[in-house]
C-alpha cells in the first residue's frame, strides 16, 4: 500500500542524513520514479523532505524532524515483541534496553493493537540453541559488540577448529551473526572476508584506526556470501547408503545436510530406504558409524572399505583396553 511506503521512506530518512534515491528503490522494490513521486506527495502533505540531485545527492528530511510508530499495523506489532524472546538481548548485554524499548514501544501503538502484542509476546518463545547443546566457554560479548560498533580496526587471538596455538588478525569487523545458538565474528582479514567463531576469541582489542571495509559491502551481503561458501562445500564423493525406516527420521536431522536427495524405498522391502550423501572426502563417511547398524554403506567399494577399516580400528582399540 502506498501509505506503507510513505511510512517506510520517513522511517528510512531519519537515520541518514541524505538517501540515494536507488537505494530507497531497492529496499522498497518499487522504481526510483515512484520513489520521487513518493517525495512530492510527503511534502504536500507536511513533511519537510527534500531532494538533492547530482552525484552526492539523495533525499533527505530536515534535521529535527521525527514520527511515531502510529502507522505501525497489527501485524506489525506482532512480528516486534515476537523479538522479546530471543537471548541475543541477553548475550550482548541488552537485556534491560530491550525490556525498557518494548514497553516504551507498547506505550506507543495504537490502542487497538497493544493486547494482540502483548499476548504475541506471551505466546511465542524463539529458542536458538539446540537441544542437549554442549556448554559453551564464557565469550565477552558485551565488549565485541561494543568494538564492531565503533568502525575501528580489531585485532584479536584466535584458535582454530582442532587446533591448541592461537593466532592474532587484525580485522575489519562487519558485524556479529548469531547462528543456531553460535556466535560469529564477520569481519575481513586482508581485504577477504572470514568468519570467526567468538567462542574461540582469546583477546579483543580495539585500534585507534578505522575500518577499512569493501566499497559497499555491507553485513547482511558479506554473511550471505560466506554462508553459501560454507553450505555448497565441494563434493568429492557421492556414497549410496541404506538406512532403517524407523531410524530415518533421526538420521535426517543428525545428517540430513549431507543428502543430495529425498530417500527413496528400496526395492523388494519396507524396513530400508535409500539416499545419496555427499562428502569432501571418502575418509568422511566414517560419521555415519554414530548410527550404527541402522545405517549400511552400499556404494562405492571405497566407502565400504573405509567403514571396515574403521570398525576394525574400533574393535583393535577396545580390544586393547
Amino acid at each position: 500500500m502506498k501509505f506503507d511506503r510513505l511510512l517506510s521512506i520517513v522511517l528510512l530518512l531519519q537515520h541518514r542524513d541524505l538517501v540515494p534515491a536507488k537505494e530507497l528503490a531497492e529496499r522498497l522494490e518499487v522504481s526510483q520514479r515512484t520513489i520521487y513521486r513518493d517525495v512530492e506527495a510527503l511534502s504536500a502533505a507536511g513533511v519537510p523532505v527534500y531532494a538533492e540531485r547530482g552525484q552526492d545527492g539523495g533525499i533527505g528530511l530536515l534535521a529535527g524532524f521525527r514520527t511515531d510508530v502510529t502507522g505501525l499495523t497489527t501485524d506489525e506489532a506482532r512480528a516486534l515483541f515476537v523479538l522479546a524472546s530471543q537471548s541475543a538481548h541477553s548475550a550482548l548485554g541488552l537485556d534491560h534496553a530491550h525490556g525498557s524499548a518494548l514497553r516504551k514501544v507498547m506505550a506507543a501503538l495504537p490502542a487497538p493493537h497493544r493486547p494482540a502484542a502483548e499476548l504475541t509476546s506471551r505466546r511465542i518463545l524463539i529458542e536458538p540453541d539446540r537441544w542437549h547443546a554442549a556448554p559453551r566457554p564464557e565469550t565477552d560479548l558485551e565488549a565485541l559488540y561494543t568494538a564492531v560498533l565503533s568502525d575501528r580496526r580489531l585485532r584479536v587471538r584466535y584458535r582454530h577448529s582442532g587446533q591448541t596455538a592461537l593466532r592474532t588478525y587484525t580485522l575489519d569487523p562487519y558485524g556479529l551473526v548469531a547462528k543456531a545458538g553460535t556466535w560469529y565474528l564477520v569481519a575481513d582479514h586482508k581485504g577477504k572476508p572470514r568468519l570467526f567463531r567468538t567462542d574461540r576469541l582469546s583477546q579483543v582489542s580495539l585500534l585507534a584506526t578505522e575500518a577499512r571495509r569493501r566499497p559497499g559491502a555491507e553485513l547482511t551481503q558479506v554473511w550471505h556470501d560466506l554462508r553459501r561458501q560454507v553450505e555448497d562445500r565441494s563434493v568429492g564423493v557421492t556414497i549410496v547408503v541404506r538406512v532403517r525406516r524407523e531410524r530415518l527420521d533421526m538420521v535426517t536431522r543428525i545428517a540430513g545436510g549431507y543428502f543430495t536427495g529425498p530417500p527413496v524405498p528400496e526395492a523388494g522391502t519396507d524396513e530400508w530406504l535409500r539416499v545419496e550423501v555427499a562428502y569432501p572426502v571418502v575418509e568422511a563417511v566414517r560419521h555415519l558409524l554414530q548410527f550404527g547398524t541402522d545405517i549400511q554403506v552400499v556404494s562405492p567399494p571405497e566407502a565400504r572399505a573405509e567403514m571396515t577399516r574403521a570398525i576394525a580400528e574400533l574393535a583393535d582399540h577396545y580390544h586393547a583396553a
